[in-house]
């Protein structure tokens, strides 16, 4: 029997089955819609772990300053050093990390002989920024708000 004719006839018996080729159009967008489901739950879980690797890193490159910092201080009678550090350049020695700046800023304590010295660090892709003063390592976003504290041991 000629295929055609195997077709018709197999169609007259059984009038509801049909040859499936591909994927239906409600298949293709049940898989679309799931799959922005799942995007609209990675997306902020992954945006807000870049931030909490920024901030890391800018909390990791004041602890590495602090250590430049009493080094110097040691070596040149308790006076620090200031200066702006990045990747490209030092100061003193001392390279912050890959996008991260750190300004550090040394002062003497009402025109006496005793000196204490501050420090930022800015990430060039977060908006949020730390400062290290007497020890203590604070965050603040750009409207100010703090957002975390490390006490000096």
């Amino acid at each position: 029997m000629p295929r055609n004719l195997r077709r018709a006839s197999s169609a007259l018996k059984h009038p509801m089955t049909r040859s499936r080729d591909g994927f239906t159009l409600v298949e293709l967008l049940v898989v679309v819609v799931v799959i922005g489901i799942l995007t609209t739950i990675a997306i902020p879980r992954y945006a807000g772990s870049k931030d909490k690797a920024y901030v890391a890193a800018m909390k990791a490159d004041l602890r590495s300053a602090a250590m430049y910092e009493e080094q110097y201080a040691l070596d040149n009678h308790g006076q620090y050093f200031s200066g702006t550090a990045t990747a490209a350049s030092t100061v003193n020695g001392f390279r912050a990390s890959p996008g991260v700046t750190v300004t550090l800023t040394a002062f003497t304590i009402l025109g006496s002989q005793l000196a204490d010295w501050t420090a930022i660090a800015r990430h060039s892709q977060s908006p949020e920024s730390c400062e290290l003063r007497s020890g203590t390592v604070v965050c603040t976003t750009e409207n100010g708000l703090t957002t975390g504290l490390i006490a000096r041991n």
